[in-house]
């Protein structure tokens, strides 16, 4: 599990084909948040939870399977890709962001990017079957990184950006047409599933005999 907080960005340094996905190598600057990373841990690459196969001084090797490319923007990356990361949360750390399970929902694309004094506001389309699970100041993980929704509409949705953000992570890179890495608040997503579950539940109950028990005719 992880806050979206994101720790370092860091840089895919190698690539390589392996079981029909990829073998990423990520380096990274911060030695304080990931000197001490080991082998078995998990770590949020853009959003997408990945474990460490393989580690040394500045870097770490992840292997990423096919359902992951097929969900997520890694299959796009490069040598040289900026990535956002960070290490999965520990029972004592504070929770400064959302529960981020580090499980990528959907790819979303930036529609529109906003000046707006010191920070940005950007928009994000997105499949519309994933509508119930986003409301308006609702929390949402766009490539790991924990953001308020300022705004939403049908398969579209916008965040405010601070200047903070935008110095510490990779959505400074973002452009018109960027494809992002989106995580729906997990809260949401249960509650989606449990108001579907008594919709159906309840449309199942009634029937003719149903209704002509209950004294209609």
């Amino acid at each position: 599990m992880f806050t979206g907080i994101v720790k370092d960005v860091g840089a895919v340094g190698a690539i390589a084909p392996r079981d029909g996905g990829l073998r990423l190598r990520v380096n990274y600057t911060s030695f304080e948040a990931f000197g001490d990373l080991s082998v078995d841990e998990s770590v949020s690459v853009n959003g997408a939870c990945q474990t460490v196969v393989s580690a040394g001084k500045g870097w770490f090797e992840v292997d990423t399977v096919a359902e992951t490319l097929k969900k997520t923007t890694l299959g796009s990356f490069r040598p040289g890709t900026k990535v956002n990361l960070e290490r999965a949360v520990r029972p004592m750390d504070r929770l400064g962001g959302h529960f981020v399970l580090g499980h990528v929902d959907c790819v979303g694309k930036v529609a529109v990017i906003e000046e707006s004094g010191q920070s940005r506001t950007i928009s994000v389309s997105f499949p519309p079957s994933f509508d119930p699970w986003i409301v308006p100041v609702g929390s949402i993980a766009i490539d790991g990184v924990s953001l308020t929704v300022a705004h939403t509409e049908s398969s579209l949705f916008s965040v405010a950006i601070i200047p903070y953000t935008f110095g510490h992570t990779t959505i400074a890179d973002l452009r018109k047409g960027s494809e992002v890495n989106l995580e729906f608040d997990i809260l949401g997503k249960y509650v989606a599933r449990q108001l579907s579950a008594a919709r159906t539940a309840a449309g199942s109950r009634i029937s003719e005999s149903w209704l002509s028990e209950q004294g209609f005719s």
